[in-house]
C-alpha cells in the first residue's frame, strides 16, 4: 500500500498527464488501435524476444547518450575519457557495464526473435517487408557492435577492427574501395576513430529508428502470427 507522500505523488503525476491530454491529445493518438490490444493465448514466451529487443535497444540508445558526455573521439585521449568514465565518474561503471552487457545480449535477442519468426513462418506474405527490415535491423545492430568496439582505443578493439577491416578488404572487386571508405585511410588511425565515432553515435542510430518505426507500423497493419 502507499502512503500518503506516495498517494500525493500519484495524484500530481495524474494532474500533470491529464493537463498534457488536454492539449496534446494522448488519448487519442494512443488509442484502442494502438495499445488496447487482446494478447491470443496461443502466444508463448517465445514472442516476447522482438519486445526484449527493443527494450534492449533503447537501454543502449539511454547509456550512450550519457557516454558521450565523458567520450572523447581522439587517440590521444579516447582510451583515458574511458578510463575516467569507469572509475572517476560517479556511476560510470554502472552505465559503461549496462552499455557493453546490452550490446552482447541484444544479438541474442534479435537471433531468437527472428528464429521464431522463421518457424512460424511469419516472414511469408504479406509480411515479406517486415521480414526485410528486421534482417536489416540486425545487420545495423551488427554494425553498431562492430563500430563500438573501437572508441575505447584498446589493443581489443584495435586488433578486432582491423581483421574486420581486412574481411571487407577480401570483397570482389569493391573490397580496396570499400576499406578506404571504412578506414579513412590506409591504415586504422586518427580518422578511422572519428569515422566509426560518427557511424556509432549519429548515422547508425538514425537509420535504426527509421527502421524500427517502419518495422512497428507493419507489425499493427499486418498483425502478428500466432499460428505455426
Amino acid at each position: 500500500m502507499l502512503g500518503l507522500p506516495g498517494m500525493r505523488a500519484v495524484r500530481r503525476l495524474r494532474s500533470c498527464y491529464r493537463w498534457l491530454d488536454d492539449r496534446l491529445g494522448i488519448d487519442d493518438a494512443l488509442g484502442k488501435s494502438v495499445l488496447h490490444r487482446t494478447v491470443p493465448r496461443q502466444a508463448n514466451f517465445s514472442f516476447c524476444f522482438g519486445g526484449l529487443s527493443f527494450l534492449l535497444f533503447v537501454l543502449l540508445f539511454v547509456t550512450g547518450c550519457f557516454m558521450t558526455l565523458y567520450y572523447v573521439p581522439s587517440v590521444d585521449h579516447a582510451h583515458d575519457s574511458v578510463d575516467f568514465m569507469m572509475y572517476e565518474v560517479s556511476l560510470g561503471a554502472v552505465v559503461r557495464s549496462a552499455h557493453h552487457w546490452s550490446a552482447s545480449l541484444i544479438v541474442v535477442t534479435l537471433v531468437i526473435h527472428m528464429a521464431r519468426v522463421f518457424v512460424y513462418g511469419a516472414y511469408k506474405r504479406p509480411r515479406e517487408l517486415n521480414w526485410m527490415t528486421g534482417v536489416a535491423l540486425l545487420g545495423l545492430t551488427l554494425a553498431s557492435a562492430f563500430t563500438g568496439h573501437l572508441l575505447p582505443w584498446d589493443q581489443k578493439g584495435y586488433w578486432a577492427t582491423k581483421v574486420g577491416a581486412h574481411i571487407v578488404r577480401s570483397t570482389p572487386w569493391l573490397g580496396e574501395y570499400l576499406y578506404a571508405i571504412l578506414l579513412g585511410g590506409p591504415e586504422i588511425g586518427a580518422v578511422t576513430l572519428v569515422r566509426f565515432y560518427a557511424l556509432h553515435v549519429i548515422f547508425l542510430p538514425i537509420t535504426t529508428v527509421c527502421l524500427l518505426l517502419a518495422h512497428f507500423w507493419m507489425i499493427r497493419r499486418h498483425g502478428i502470427k500466432y499460428d505455426l
